[in-house]
């Protein structure tokens, strides 16, 4: 991808607005002026800017850009992050700002934490979201271990969230421009983790980060953002899971709720949950995937109102809130609001404990719930505050 392939419309800034956001990153830092802090480079406009503005800031700016794939292949492929043309850019900023630079191979590691487990998760009959397993693991724990060997005392990510320190502790809330807010997928960031990071963009909303990048010179200022899964940046994820898990391409039943065999498929990790399109076959009503049973390789189909979920259960939890543990917040009945998908608004729901996992029990049905997928949590008092969350792992149906 190329900037004269496929750009982005790009605002001017007002100086005064420059000088605002330089001091909102110095605010959002909140560190000693030279300090040094790792800025986290994918190469993309967010976090190019936010390199930009630490060392406008006075800071001292390490950038860092992860390969995770191969980058000579990804070259061609149009949205790939952290692939060859966002590591050729994260290069070429560094050196417009004067500014050390690192590239780490991190492909391995990705394709171990992040790749096989998609995949594996599909196989399952789940809907796994890979950035959020990016974030929790190559990013946020690997990356940030070596920020700290690089003597830096923070490190800076171009996520769109907002860090704030409230009685000593760190809180994690949605940034201000709402429909940028990347809260969800960073649930499972821990209070350790959080005291490390900082989010210097918490206070812009895109078009004043584009204006930003222009102000300040840097090529990258019109570069669209990625689409879809980095991995898989045309979008095809089928066929990568196909070379992956084979097996996963084993014909199959597709069976109504009330157990008549409709027709059959031929791989069950062509189906989600809630899917619609593409079942094939006709009984008079529309028909929705409910259900996946990879041991018996059935896609179990059902009327629309067969996905309003009751309720759910979490594995892999991580808590925020000011309750000593998200159990010990279960075992009060604490309320909360229960984010699905991150294109949902949050439910009014509440916790409690079912069977030794944490349970998440919805006021009234919630649709767009399936195993694999993450539940973020937020406070209802104060609905911008993240709380944390888990992995979906089994949900009830509305009876």
């Amino acid at each position: 991808m190329t900037l004269a392939e496929d750009i982005c419309p790009v605002p001017t800034i007002a100086r005064a607005d420059m000088d605002a956001a330089i001091e909102a990153a110095r605010a959002a830092v909140g560190l000693p002026v030279g300090s040094r802090v790792v800025a986290a480079m994918s190469g993309g406009v967010d976090s190019t800017v936010v390199a930009a503005l630490l060392h406008k800031a006075g800071y001292d700016v390490v950038g860092v850009t992860l390969q995770l794939y191969d980058h000579g292949a990804a070259l061609k492929k149009k949205g790939a992050c952290c692939a060859g043309q966002d590591i050729h850019d994260a290069r070429l900023a560094a050196e417009m700002l004067g500014i050390p630079h690192y590239v780490l191979d991190y492909e391995s590691r990705f394709r171990d934490a992040v790749i096989d487990q998609f995949a594996d998760s599909y196989l399952a009959g789940q809907t796994p979201v890979p950035c959020i397993r990016c974030n929790q693991t190559v990013k946020f724990r690997d990356l940030l271990d070596v920020a700290r060997d690089l003597g830096a005392e923070a490190m800076a990510t171009g996520h769109y969230v907002r860090r704030s320190v409230v009685d000593g502790r760190p809180q994690m809330r949605k940034a201000v421009d709402h429909s940028r807010d990347q809260s969800y997928f960073l649930f499972a960031t821990t209070a350790d983790q959080l005291d490390y990071l900082r989010f210097p963009l918490a206070d812009l909303e895109k078009p004043q980060v584009r204006g930003v990048a222009a102000e300040l010179g840097l090529r990258i200022a019109a570069k669209p953002d990625s689409q879809d899964i980095c991995f898989v940046p045309n979008g095809d994820y089928r066929t990568l899971i196909d070379k992956l898990r084979p097996q996963g391409r084993e014909a199959g039943e597709i069976v109504h709720m009330d157990g008549r065999v409709l027709g059959s498929h031929s791989g069950i990790t062509d189906y989600t949950i809630g899917q619609r399109r593409g079942l094939n076959v006709a009984v008079g009503e529309p028909l929705f995937v409910t259900k996946l049973d990879p041991a018996r390789r059935h896609v179990i189909v059902g009327p629309r109102e067969a996905l309003l979920t009751a309720a759910l259960t979490l594995d892999e939890t991580n808590w925020l809130g000011d309750e000593p543990s998200i159990e010990a917040a279960a075992a009060a009945g604490a309320p909360v609001l229960a984010r699905v998908r991150s294109t949902r608004p949050p439910s009014p729901a509440r916790l409690s404990m079912a069977d030794g996992a944490v349970s998440v029990a919805f006021e009234t049905g919630e649709e767009g719930v399936a195993p694999g997928q993450a539940c973020a949590l937020y406070d209802p008092a104060d609905p911008d505050r993240l709380l944390g969350g888990g992995f979906i792992q089994t949900t009830t149906a509305v009876v």
